[in-house]
């Protein structure tokens, strides 16, 4: 008797665990057609035209080349990456409002960002010829009159869910939480020219730039007699310039307020990209695989959307005001006699002639 009621509950729990439950679809919306153009930037940060210029260069690569199971078209998958990096939010709520799962949601954006990210070579990049060179150093000129400039460098924090492991400790920044340092270049137009992401958040600003492959292209004389501008935590050497610790004399103090007004820059960079991005700020709950994509991509974004005119985020539109309220630690880094001497003949040769003619 209790034999065949084991047998009867085995056959039972046998029917339960391969009974499949059947596929739902979410409702699916022409976000295209339903928004107008000021409600569709606020929903996924870039204009119409933009997605429309991103999607040119994305559908071969993204594109399900079959139907079955209602597969997203190029243009759904781009909007929902787009949505994740517009709110982020968790995968779930963004899976909601594009009508599909959370697995679904979690493949598009890992797709869609490594794609986007690819495109990193044509839409980041350093000025190379003498034209662009000149171009990028009048713009900066007519900053705060800083000659030979052709870039400011600077780190920025992503944050990020911890690793887990071992080496989980060494996501860990100086703020305590884990995160990504994530350095980047750009000029007076607040277009990144330079990215790196891939060094944890404990690491250094100055050890990163040391590691870059943008530092060998200076060290390359690559950008001619070109300067690159960074803050005291930066070593100064004759191309990259930063800010005197003590300024003593008029033309050190000009020296200084021109280096850091012109500087200025990748700081406004930064606060434009995560305000338009604010997943970058808010927090990037996704796996780690992912996350450096993302950022590139992100950084692609933004340099199109900056292209194409579209405007820029207000304080509003910001789901985070960290980079506002951000606290910088510097380090002061020890500078050779060398490099102190091409630093004061800049002074002396520039700034002391141009004070003179205020």
């Amino acid at each position: 008797m209790e034999h065949n009621i084991e047998l009867d509950n085995l056959s039972r729990l046998g029917s339960l665990r391969f009974t499949k439950k059947p596929r739902t679809f979410g409702t699916r919306e022409n976000f295209f057609e339903k928004y107008d153009d000021h409600t569709f930037v606020q929903r996924f940060r870039l204009s119409k035209r933009s997605v429309s210029s991103v999607l040119d260069k994305l559908q071969h690569k993204i594109r399900n080349y079959t139907e079955r199971n209602r597969a997203l078209s190029p243009l759904e998958m781009l909007l929902l990456a787009l949505r994740f990096y517009a709110s982020g939010s968790f995968l779930i709520t963004v899976a909601d409002f594009c009508g599909v799962s959370v697995a679904t949601a979690s493949r598009v954006v890992r797709k869609v960002s490594i794609a986007i990210a690819e495109l990193s070579a044509e839409y980041i990049k350093m000025p190379k010829t003498n034209m662009e060179l000149e171009i990028t150093a009048r713009s900066f000129h007519r900053i705060a009159s800083f000659p030979k400039v052709v870039g400011c460098i600077g780190c920025t924090h992503m944050k990020i869910q911890s690793p887990g492991g071992e080496n989980a400790e060494i996501f860990r920044n100086r703020k305590g939480y884990f995160s990504y340092n994530v350095q980047a270049v750009c000029d007076a137009d607040l277009v990144i020219r330079d990215i790196v992401c891939r060094w944890p958040g404990s690491a250094h600003d100055s050890n990163i730039f040391n590691n870059s492959r943008i530092k060998h292209r200076f060290e390359l004389n690559e950008f001619k007699d070109g300067f690159i501008l960074g803050d005291s935590g930066y070593g100064v050497n004759r191309y990259m310039m930063t800010p005197l610790s003590h300024p003593n004399t008029d033309a050190e103090r000009l020296y200084n307020e021109s280096q850091i007004r012109t500087r200025n820059c990748i700081e406004r960079c930064f606060g434009v990209w995560k305000r338009r991005f604010p997943v970058l700020s808010i927090g990037l709950r996704i796996s780690h695989e992912t996350v450096m994509a993302v950022v590139v991509a992100c950084a692609v974004l933004h340099n199109i959307a900056r292209k194409n005119g579209d405007a820029d985020p207000s304080e509003e539109d910001s789901c985070s005001t960290e980079e506002s309220t951000e606290t910088i630690y510097e380090y002061h880094s020890t500078e050779s006699q060398e490099a102190s001497f091409m630093r004061s003949s800049l002074i002396r040769d520039y700034f002391a002639v141009y004070k003179s003619t205020l």
